[in-house]
């Protein structure tokens, strides 16, 4: 990473700030980045959800919405979970609208949801993996009430590793401030992840929406097989400095929408103003493509 952008162009900037009604944000940097080039920035979101969130309708809870904001973004792959996925019981049934869904869109890869405390929950795992070759699955702990200590968490992750997938935690949802006060569930305690990813040779877990802080990030980043989203990363530096905490290749966009307006994220990775064009290719697109790649037989 450098502290300028001599590789972004004028387009790329600016179609995504404008998106967003932001372009004054990052004006300064598009005319000191764009050096005559069209050559536009790859984009894969990590992190987007497919159906209703279950307490509010959110613009983009259509997926045809969802997709056509994301391509006018130059987004050109999206790994989708399902809002259902938090509070339906019938995980197979989940899954299966899940893939119908993404077959609709060829930006789409869908990633499954498992409850691990129900019961046949290694079925819904092995069906995600071999009848619908999903990549990954994307568990909910604290909305399905387990820690990360629960053994059927480490049987879970032993499970994907050794089918070549990988895991996605979803740290929280909803900022609990916002929380129904029928339903507050507290954010998933990411200290207890260090060991379990370590007890499984080649485990690789991404951590979704989560808001970095030391030192646990420190702790968190020292585990090779723990990978991160930018979705909550909060100030304008705030994706450089997570980057320059964490081992190349470790950090992945990703959005969080349509819960939060994919905008906000390349916003924030954009205004920083330092991040070079290499650091921010890999940030949007190359680490993603590197991640889904590795371990699958």
């Amino acid at each position: 990473m450098t502290a300028s952008n001599p590789g972004i162009n004028r387009r790329d900037v600016l179609h995504i700030a404008a998106a967003s009604g932001a372009a004054s944000l990052v004006a300064s940097q598009v005319d000191a980045a764009s050096d005559g080039k069209d050559r536009p920035l790859e984009i894969v979101d990590t992190n987007v959800s497919l159906f209703h969130w279950p307490f509010r309708r959110l613009p983009l809870d259509v997926t045809e919405k969802l997709v056509k904001k994301l391509r006018s973004l130059g987004v050109t792959q999206a790994w989708a979970g399902s809002f259902e996925g938090i509070l339906h019981r019938d995980m197979a049934t989940v899954n299966q609208r899940l893939v119908r869904e993404c077959r609709q869109s060829p930006e789409l890869v869908p990633i499954g949801s498992v409850n691990p405390l129900l019961p046949d929950w290694e079925n819904d795992l092995q069906r995600c993996f071999q009848q619908h070759d999903m990549p990954a699955v994307r568990l909910h702990p604290n909305y399905h009430g387990y820690p990360l200590t629960d053994p059927r968490f480490a049987r879970l992750l032993q499970i994907a590793t050794a089918a070549g997938r990988f895991v996605q935690v979803a740290t929280l949802m909803e900022d609990t401030r916002t929380q129904n006060p029928l339903v507050r569930v507290a954010d998933v305690d990411l200290g207890l992840l260090v060991d379990q990813v370590k007890r499984v040779r080649g485990a690789r877990v991404q951590v979704l929406n989560w808001r970095p802080r030391s030192p646990l990030l420190e702790k968190l980043a020292a585990v090779p097989g723990i990978y991160f989203d930018v979705a909550r990363v909060d100030s304008t530096d705030g994706v450089p400095q997570l980057m320059s905490k964490v081992p190349a290749g470790q950090v992945l966009f990703g959005s969080h929408a349509p819960f939060l307006v994919p905008e906000a994220a390349l916003i924030r990775t954009h205004e920083s103003g330092q991040l070079d064009l290499e650091s921010m290719q890999q940030l949007l697109a190359s680490n993603a493509r590197r991640f889904l790649g590795k371990g699958k037989p």
